[in-house]
């Protein structure tokens, strides 16, 4: 394997429009930002990666953050697990929560797409896993909308790659009101489709209490953070009580935090999220404390990384499947049959189609 030595990083982000504009309890959004992280190495090779902050004008504290993380490492030899626990460790005084751990995670990923392209393989590879087909389900819309859009739209997702599972957002003001959307998907769909359900933690712990109870017969795949996520001791309320599967994990920060929700059995799913777990690194530390107490792991966003990550984790159950960076990608994840192609190319796949970059970058 080629040494590699840091050189300089080039941050820069992009605003995508988005095909369904999201509506759930979190917030509303027509566009997407994407922070676009690139290591250049002095050798050639540049390692990639990107964030996914929701929030437009987050670049403006996350860019200047990766640009002081990046510099003590110039000239330095690309050693990505010694960076990360050189980086997580300098964060005991500002916390690592937040902006710390996810500009943390944004410089992990890079420098792991480094090193797996300086190994001249894919990252799946480098860590264990294989490339190929790895189970999908697809995110891109039915959020919070009005009946009669709802079946016109779940069918779209299941065909757009023929997948065999599909989320949808619940959390309307009245029970019957969320019986009636699954009613009207179920019906466009099918019964051998997959509904994973989304709260976006919009429900009280007295609300969730009725709710679930209220949906508990819907077959649904699972529950997703019905209430706020880190209130572990009433998630784990839930998940004794409610038949169906609950599942949390993408606002949780770092595998130290994860493990006390498994502690906790706070869910009985988990899906890390990568800018939140803390990149390649945390993810990998995550699935090993989720392998080893066997919980199922699923991913949050990133599917170009997280399918390498998930084919390297013991316990990997779904890939969520976004589309949202697509036009930034030179060549997006192919789908067939509800099943993400994990490519067979060096690194974790990911190369920018600067035309586009030119088009939507804002900063």
């Amino acid at each position: 394997m080629e040494k590699l030595t840091f050189e300089s990083l080039n941050v820069r982000a992009a605003l995508v429009p988005l095909r369904r504009p999201i509506v759930a309890k979190v917030g509303q959004f027509t566009d997407w930002p994407l922070i676009l992280i690139d290591v250049q190495t002095k050798e050639g090779i540049v390692g990639r990666s990107y964030l996914e902050p929701y929030i437009k004008d987050s670049v403006k504290y996350i860019a200047p953050a990766l640009h002081d993380m990046a510099e003590q490492f110039k000239g330095r030899t690309i050693h990505p697990a010694d960076m990360y626990r050189e980086i997580i460790g300098s964060l005991h005084l500002i916390g690592r929560q937040g902006v710390s751990v996810i500009t943390a995670a944004g410089l992990d990923m890079a420098l792991w797409d480094a090193m797996a392209k300086a190994a001249n393989m894919p990252l799946a590879n480098i860590l264990g896993g294989s490339t190929g087909p790895i189970r999908t389900y697809n995110t891109n819309g039915l959020w919070l909308l009005p009946f009669d859009e709802l079946a016109k739209e779940a069918d779209e997702l299941v065909n757009e790659g023929g997948f065999k599972a599909i989320k949808m957002r619940l959390g309307r003001p009245r029970l019957k009101d969320d019986i009636k959307a699954i009613e009207i998907v179920r019906e466009a769909v099918g019964d051998d489709i997959h509904l994973m359900v989304d709260f976006n933690q919009g429900q009280t712990i007295q609300e969730a209490i009725t709710r679930l109870h209220g949906l508990d017969d819907q077959e649904m795949y699972w529950f997703e953070e019905p209430i706020v996520f880190d209130t572990y001791a009433q998630n784990a309320q839930l998940t004794r009580e409610i038949k169906t599967p609950i599942s949390i994990g993408e606002n949780i920060y770092g595998p130290r935090s994860f493990l006390e929700a498994i502690q906790a059995n706070a869910a009985d799913l988990y899906m890390p999220d990568l800018m939140r777990i803390g990149g390649v690194t945390g993810w990998m530390s995550a699935a090993a404390i989720a392998g080893a107490a066997n919980a199922p792991l699923s991913s949050h966003l990133y599917p170009e990384v997280s399918a390498h990550l998930l084919k390297a984790s013991e316990s990997a159950d779904w890939l969520e499947y976004r589309d949202w960076g697509n036009p930034l990608v030179k060549e997006p994840f192919e789908i067939k049959d509800g099943m993400a192609i994990v490519p067979d190319r060096i690194g974790n796949g990911l190369d920018w189609d600067e035309d586009a970059v030119k088009q939507y970058q804002y900063f």
